[in-house]
């Protein structure tokens, strides 16, 4: 072709020499559900989800998904900041708590860069629908730590009156931006609330790129959740199975959405956990197959269902067992989106070979592991298809686990294979169990551990007069 047809061409189909559209990303994470309520993660469960199953058809599973935390706050601070909870201090509420607080004086840090301010920077459409819980006084909000909007919860559902009548929280709070708008929140009503709200921003930013968060408020940590009306009594699980029917909905809604603004096939969809499924009683959430519960370091407390889908890109109906974590998040769609990555140390890594599935594409923690840590104390490290449970004087814990901490032994687990962990395995295996507590000791020099500060650590944002967020 000549210079002239060349220009002729362009001056008649110019979209044909535009730039790539920048590509969308929806992220959506849940509270406290578990790997085995999912139908595609686990056919045995009594729950209907149809949307997620049809998800996981069309993208991608992984199987070896950590949180950076068993419990809410850290988890969700090192979603947001690519970082151990413990780097930037939000492993540990200022009283000593595993998690934030209604009006607490700590908070993320306002010089922490979250993956909301970098999309913004890069031009993108940004907000944050749900459950936040980096911090509920003004500085620590979605809408001063890059988000354009904010509609949702600062703290979890369960921190209200009537559950801790011994402590001076006001009603839990919905708010719009930096507002409240209601309070006490409809919270039979919130999901439905919430999602018509993701729905709506997908068709007003459908001519730019955008980056919708979706942090669910549900299951939720109180021993019954709240189902809306239309899906109460329709599981075969009680008020628990019924919302985890209603989230499976709220998500097929967004991906609806998606594909009424024709922007299916320019979007990755991330869906995930914060952390895993509680100790309820009678029991409610399933972990299967792994072991153990929600606010520990269990496999089952840590290892999260995640499905990512975009179609054209991410391959359909396969599985990644590879380890990868929700801190590779926030540097794989940087890199996705041509965002420049924060200037700050992070701990996550750019996963795209896994995401994409790239031939031969390993895990980033080959060579460092990843830790465990519940609260303050390091507590496990996994490398690979094996996770060392540090030995321990007295293992810390939560609830009552808190109140006896016991002795934990030096155990080794191949849990790509022994999902169960009933055979441990460090007599047959004295050089991975040499090699595990060596990344240990690295990260207690730069992470810390206990009460020992690490070399690396930065500090979470603090304000001297915390005040409550009520209704004006």
């Amino acid at each position: 072709m000549n210079l002239r047809a060349l220009l002729i061409l362009f001056a008649l189909c110019p979209s044909l020499f535009a730039a790539s559209p920048k590509p969308n990303v929806v992220l959506i994470l849940c509270d406290n559900l578990g790997n085995g309520d999912i139908a595609c993660f686990n056919p045995q469960t009594k729950h209907r989800t149809p949307n997620l199953d049809r998800m996981a058809a069309e993208g991608r599973k992984f199987t070896s998904f950590y949180s950076a935390s068993g419990v809410c706050t850290p988890s969700r601070a090192a979603l947001m900041t690519g970082c151990y909870p413990r780097r930037i201090g939000l492993h540990i509420s200022a009283i000593g708590a595993a998690v934030l607080q209604p009006v607490a004086t700590r908070g993320i840090h306002p010089g922490e860069e979250t993956m909301a301010e970098l999309l913004k920077q890069n031009g993108y459409a940004t907000a944050c629908f749900g459950k936040w819980h980096l911090g509920d006084q003004p500085d620590f909000l979605p809408t001063r730590n890059g988000f354009d909007t904010f509609l949702g919860i600062p703290y979890s559902e369960d921190m209200v009156h009537d559950k801790f009548p011994e402590k001076n929280w006001p009603p839990l709070p919905l708010m719009q931006d930096e507002t409240v708008i209601e309070a006490p929140v409809a919270a039979e009503t919130l999901t439905k609330h919430l999602t018509e709200a993701a729905v709506k921003f997908i068709a007003a930013h459908r001519e730019q790129p955008f980056f919708l968060y979706f942090p669910e408020a549900g299951p939720g940590s109180r021993k019954e959740c709240y189902p809306g009306p239309e899906f109460r009594g329709k599981s075969a699980n009680g008020l628990y199975g019924d919302s985890i029917e209603e989230l499976d909905w709220s998500a097929g809604e967004i991906l609806k959405a998606l594909k009424d603004n024709h922007l299916d096939n320019n979007t990755l969809v991330i869906w995930t956990n914060d952390n895993g499924a509680v100790n309820r009683n009678p029991p409610q959430g399933s972990n299967a197959p792994y072991q153990g519960m929600g606010y520990s370091t269990s496999e089952g407390g840590q290892r999260m269902p995640c499905i990512a889908r975009w179609p054209g890109k991410v391959p359909a109906g396969t599985t990644c067992t590879q380890l990868c974590t929700m801190m590779d998040l926030l540097p794989t769609v940087a890199a996705i989106t041509g965002t420049k990555p924060p200037q700050k140390p992070i701990d996550g890594h750019d996963i795209r070979p896994l995401l994409l599935g790239e031939t031969d594409a390993h895990s980033p923690y080959d060579g460092t592991g990843f830790y465990y840590y519940n609260v303050t104390q390091l507590q496990a490290i996994r490398e690979g298809d094996w996770k060392l449970y540090l030995p321990l004087d007295g293992k810390t814990g939560l609830g009552k686990a808190a109140k006896k901490p016991a002795p934990q032994p030096l155990a080794l687990y191949n849990v790509q294979t022994d999902l169960a962990e009933q055979h441990e395995s460090s007599a047959a295996h004295p050089d991975i169990v040499q090699r595990l507590l060596s990344y240990a000791q690295t990260a207690r020099q730069t992470l810390g551990d206990n009460e020992t500060r690490g070399s690396e650590q930065r500090d979470a944002g603090h304000v001297e007069n915390p005040t409550p967020r009520v209704k004006p």
